[in-house]
């Protein structure tokens, strides 16, 4: 009879809470819970009120004080993690119910009656219990106890489903490898198609609320990449509805960020091929097994399927392993097909709009493809079809383009965004640095037409400047520097015209290279086309200049700007081979009357100034032993290097300006500078030493390192100390000079200052005679006793 007194307690127990648990006695219902788990393995009885026991976590718990969630929080978390331990009962019914009181934690509906003296605890508490005690854990591991119970892993798949819209449960979920669990269990015998639906918005959670990395290296092995192609092939061949094609999708999302992975088996699996197959089936008419019976029915869905194949494509383009694949499944002349011109207003199967979007789309794929690619790209005269299309661009033919997606940006009602990708996949090839891409462009008459289509562009530049058009022209500039660089005959095919065009681009307001549009990144590639199109061809060279280039140059080299004076500054340098040149350096005057060399001692003090070269108030130099040495160099140790390796004070060559201020004023030379000050003469004696300083900095290194390593014999010491001493001497005659400089000014302030002052004495005994002259006139003309004692003088004379 004990059995039977037993459940007829458990069932006035479940009466007794039918309004909910109170939260003290949580801990005590938990106890029942797992006595009644161990019960049902023995006798099958207690199955039903252990359901209805749990069917009491599922009612809303009930509170006295407000301080009962936290004071019982801790008995309260672990007994609802308890449920999912519950899961390892060997009863469908019992599994079956602790997914529906999980399912029920969120259903957010008030409860209808409670205990009297008591109050519902709050519609969230459940589920911060939940979390706390890592229910979501334990029921992922509980996956494998319902393999191959259809029933029963839908329910756990819901409860998961539920929970995973937390943060921290998707945690809790990867710590217990749920994405590989789920990916494993895709491809079960379940005709409803629950199962793939309830497990891929599972993994669609996994991935937004935690790692994605994480998440894909848990799917990445080949068993649960085969499993995610069977589950898509299925949906692909066989899935007619609405839904299918929107969860075919959803796989093939996932599928991109696993080709992202190049440790995941897609290549091994077939994935790969499958995808690539898919990707280029509409336009390459060949039949492969790998998709017979396919039909594309160009719905919305499928449209969303094209532009993720494409993608597919655009990301397997980086894995190098990949590269063989592409080429043997014509995607080149896949992503070809599109660099044509849109004459239509629709093409078969898809709307003007999806075409433009599609076509935008294989564009910028065939920028990542092409490059990996090129055998196939030369092949399939990718360079004819990209000129024919960007000369379409450029052209006064009617287009209204729709503008719509992300590739489409800026281009509603114009070609801008044709153009754009056009340019920027035709940019990708060339700065491979192939001479077969590059000659045969030339051979198509590419300089001359991406200059037609540069003018285009500046025109467009004038009427409206966008971020869209700044990167065509900088994308132009970019081509016809590589293009040009190294060929004489280039560089005279483009200064025929492109020195017209490219003048503009130096004349740019200075306050636009802070407006984050691109003026900045556009006036260096234009300053990069300068160097490779024009310097080393004398006809280019003389154009640019008769067309007050040089001028603009240092207009451009007056603003300071850093790194825009590193870049001008060998330009100039480059220039300067050019006699014509320092004529026109000589002659440009600034603001104010300012004169290029007063200009290049400027940036000289600026650059020494952020260097933390040691100077004085008057510009002299201060460390006669090293006196070009930055403040980094001061603190650096010597470290013995290789022969070949360059020490710091070489290094420092290139990364200063100071050595190229250095070569421009041996140029224009060190003499006959009219216009400075004696300060700027004092900075100008240490630049006409930079050379000898220089070499003196390179011995001290050396000196030190040997010093460090060996012990040096009397002659190669006596040797050392002789070089040290010249440098010394150098420096002395230098500050010898700079104080001489400065003296002479200071007598000539003095004289300057004495001539003043007696300019300001005679003008003042000036004035006193004037002043006395004119007080005696006032005194014989006007002061009344003065003319009285006058005028008794005459009567008494």
């Amino acid at each position: 009879d004990l059995e039977k007194e037993q459940l007829k307690t458990l069932k006035k127990v479940v009466k007794h809470f039918e309004y909910g648990l109170p939260l003290e006695d949580v801990a005590q219902i938990n106890k029942i819970l797992n006595l009644c788990a161990e019960k049902v393995n023995e006798q099958e009885a207690f199955t039903e009120p252990l359901c209805e026991l749990i069917k009491l976590f599922g009612l809303p718990f009930q509170k006295k004080k407000s301080s009962d969630e936290l004071n019982y929080s801790g008995e309260v978390s672990q007994s609802i993690a308890q449920l999912g331990y519950l899961m390892r009962v060997p009863s469908s019914q019992v599994k079956v119910q602790i997914c529906k009181c999980v399912i029920s934690f969120y259903d957010m509906e008030p409860p209808g009656k409670f205990l009297p003296g008591y109050q519902p605890a709050s519609a969230n508490y459940k589920i911060e219990m939940a979390e706390l005690g890592g229910l979501a854990e334990t029921l992922s591991l509980s996956l494998a106890l319902v393999e191959n119970q259809l029933t029963e892993k839908l329910w756990v798949l819901k409860a998961l489903q539920c929970l995973s819209v937390s943060g921290i449960n998707c945690g809790l979920m990867i710590k217990a490898q749920a994405a590989s669990r789920l990916c494993l269990y895709l491809n079960g015998a379940d005709p409803s198609g629950q199962l793939v639906f309830h497990s891929s918005d599972i993994l669609w959670n996994l991935l937004e609320s935690t790692s994605k990395e994480e998440v894909v290296n848990q799917l990445r092995s080949l068993e649960c990449v085969c499993a995610l192609q069977e589950a898509f092939v299925d949906l692909l061949m066989h899935g007619f509805r609405h839904c299918d094609h929107q969860l075919r999708n959803d796989l093939l999302v996932i599928a991109t960020l696993l080709a992202e992975n190049p440790a995941a088996a897609m290549l091994e699996s077939g994935f790969a091929e499958l995808l690539i197959v898919l990707a280029t089936f509409d336009e390459v008419k060949l039949q492969n097994p790998l998709v017979k019976g396919f039909k594309l029915t160009y719905s919305s869905e499928d449209f969303e399927m094209k532009k993720l194949l494409l993608h597919v494509v655009g990301v397997l383009s980086k894995d190098p392993s990949a590269v063989q694949l592409l080429s043997e499944n014509h995607v080149m002349p896949a992503l070809l097909y599109y660099v044509k011109p849109n004459k239509k207003p629709g093409f078969p199967g898809w709307s003007a709009a999806q075409y433009e979007e599609l076509q935008l789309h294989a564009i910028a794929v065939l920028a990542s493809v092409a490059p990996v690619l090129v055998d196939k790209y030369l092949s399939y005269q990718g360079n004819t079809l990209l000129l024919v299309f960007l000369e379409w661009c450029a052209g006064q033919e009617p287009f209204f383009g729709q503008g719509n997606s992300f590739h489409g940006t800026g281009g509603r009602g114009n070609k801008l965004a044709q153009m754009r990708y056009g340019l920027r996949a035709l940019r990708c090839v060339v700065s491979l640095y192939d001479d077969a891409v590059n000659i045969n462009l030339c051979d198509q008459g590419g300089i001359s037409q991406l200059l037609d289509v540069l003018k285009y562009a500046a025109n467009k530049s004038k009427e409206k400047e966008d971020a869209i058009i700044l990167e065509i022209q900088a994308d132009i500039l970019f081509i016809l520097s590589v293009l040009c660089e190294n060929d004489f005959h280039r560089k005279e095919l483009f200064s025929g015209q492109g020195i017209g065009i490219l003048i503009p681009f130096f004349r740019m307001d200075p306050k636009k290279l802070c407006s984050g549009l691109g003026h900045s990144c556009l006036l260096f590639t234009a300053l990069d086309c300068l160097w490779s199109c024009v310097i080393g061809c004398g006809i280019a060279e003389d154009s640019f200049i008769e067309k007050q280039g040089i001028f603009l140059l240092l207009d451009l080299l007056a603003l300071k700007e850093k790194e825009l004076s590193r870049v001008i500054l060998g330009i100039l340098v480059e220039f300067c081979g050019n006699p014509k040149t320092t004529l026109h350096i000589s002659t440009w005057r600034g603001k104010r009357d300012q004169t290029a060399a007063n200009l290049l001692i400027q940036l000289w003090r600026e650059e020494e100034l952020d260097l933390g070269v040691r100077r004085d108030q008057c510009g002299r130099i201060v460390d006669i032993k090293r006196p070009l040495a930055t403040s980094f160099q001061k603190e650096r140790k010597i470290i013995p290097l290789p022969a070949n390796c360059p020490t710091f004070a070489i290094m420092e060559i290139s990364e200063s300006i100071r050595a190229k201020i250095y070569s421009l004023f041996c140029k224009i030379g060190f003499e006959n500078l009219p216009g400075l000050p004696a300060k700027d003469f004092v900075t100008l004696a240490i630049i006409q030493r930079y050379l000898d300083f220089k070499i003196g900095e390179a011995w001290s290194e050396i000196c030190a390192e040997i010093k460090q390593e060996f012990r040096p014999i009397a002659s190669d010491e006596k040797a050392l100390e002789i070089i040290s001493k010249v440098s010394e001497d150098t420096a002395k005659s230098v500050v010898a000079l700079q104080n001489e400089v400065l003296e002479s000014q200071h007598h000539h302030d003095i004289q300057e200052e004495e001539k003043t002052n007696k300019e300001f004495q005679t003008t003042h005994i000036q004035t006193g005679s004037i002043n006395k002259s004119w007080k005696n006139f006032m005194t014989r003309t006007s002061d009344y006793e003065a003319l009285k004692v006058r005028n008794l003088m005459e009567k008494r004379i």
